[in-house]
């Protein structure tokens, strides 16, 4: 006598049950990791940033893949992470610098605002006036008071760091950990995950190396392209004697980031109010090097560190950007495109399946 088949037990279910635990089970994996996302995330862009070498040492090294891993790592603090602190130390120490010297009144920036407002036309001057912005003492009173929550603000973030010293050095430990195996096993990991997604091979295989090219454009062609600007920009800051050069040359390269407006958003009012206070020859000269110069740096770098055929279009770049770092705070500068690539990556791939289905259905 044949049992009857139990319906809880059919294939169907047991998929629909498959895909709900691993629904729940991958939400609650990315819960616990939400507090390390930052440090597992730069881990994912450096290593994906950092596999040609990877794979170069691997060779050298006759497939010894853990040494070439530790080898790259080492590379990586010496040549990024060092840097980086020393040039946050120097900017935090030059910001408290010029914000002491404009407190005691050794930097006028009330009598630098008086001659820009003084060379401006008529009907610029009533307009300013209209919005309460010609009156120097009223301009001063705010920029104080804006200074002063500014400065409060960052000792407080600062008094905050130092609080979280040991949170900072355990994401820390964890991403120089994780880059480590990421390293190591990249190769493995990428043929896991293209083997477990369910699509066919030739759209996963597409969409992965969607990702990779995305992250090493902005990773490596972005902020390359901002420190060399920045740098362009300080160093013409320096020449022109402008208190702060370190400073506006870091927040040259900060603002690089988002393209169309970038580093031009600091030299360009600069260039103008040299040029409005009849220092004619600095004006012009800033002027000619920011457009020539610092502005041309995007056009002839990038494609050389990236290469074209990489680029999204910039406008979609800046709200990508944009939408990212007020999502995820620094590190939405590499999330926000990443995301905008991955969808339109995948709104491709949907067009191309629906166009192919379409032709079939004909047949």
């Amino acid at each position: 006598m044949s049992s009857s088949p139990d319906p809880l037990n059919t294939p169907l279910l047991q998929s629909k049950a498959l895909l709900w635990l691993l629904l729940i089970v991958s939400v609650l994996f990315a819960v616990v990791l939400w507090p390390l996302s930052g440090a597992v995330s730069w881990a994912v862009f450096m290593a994906i940033v950092f596999s040609p070498l990877q794979e170069r040492s691997a060779r050298a090294l006759r497939g010894r893949r853990g040494w070439a891993a530790f080898g790259t790592l080492m590379v990586i603090v010496v040549s990024v992470l060092l840097p980086m602190a020393l040039l946050v130390a120097s900017v935090t120490q030059e910001a408290g610098a010029f914000y002491e010297r404009f407190k005691t009144g050794d930097i006028q920036l009330g009598q630098y605002f008086q001659r820009g407002i003084d060379a401006l036309p008529s009907w610029v001057r009533t307009a300013l006036e209209r919005f309460g912005l010609a009156d120097l003492a009223e301009v001063q009173r705010r920029l104080v008071d804006a200074l002063g929550k500014s400065s409060q603000a960052i000792t407080s973030r600062a008094f905050s760091i130092g609080q979280n010293t040991l949170e900072f050095v355990v994401n820390l430990f964890v991403m120089l950990y994780l880059l480590f195996f990421l390293l190591r096993d990249g190769k493995e990991l990428s043929a896991q995950a293209a083997r477990a997604l369910p699509l066919e091979p030739k759209h996963t295989r597409r969409l992965l190396q969607q990702f990779a090219t995305v992250v090493r454009a902005t990773v490596k062609g972005n902020v390359v392209v901002a420190l060399v600007q920045g740098t362009l920009g300080g160093l013409a800051f320096w020449f022109l004697d402008i208190s702060g050069p370190l400073l506006w040359g870091a927040l040259m390269a900060l603002l690089s980031l988002l393209p169309a407006v970038g580093a031009a958003m600091v030299w360009g009012p600069v260039a103008i109010y040299l040029l409005s206070t009849g220092a004619l020859g600095s004006g012009i000269g800033l002027a000619v090097w920011g457009v020539l110069v610092i502005g041309l740096v995007d056009n002839v770098l990038r494609p050389i560190l990236v290469g074209k055929e990489t680029r999204m279009p910039d406008y979609l770049v800046l709200i990508a950007t944009l939408g990212g770092l007020a999502a995820f705070g620094l590190n939405g500068f590499v999330i926000g495109p990443v995301i905008a690539a991955i969808f339109i990556a995948t709104w491709a791939i949907f067009v191309e399946v629906r166009q192919e289905q379409a032709v079939t259905k004909k047949r």
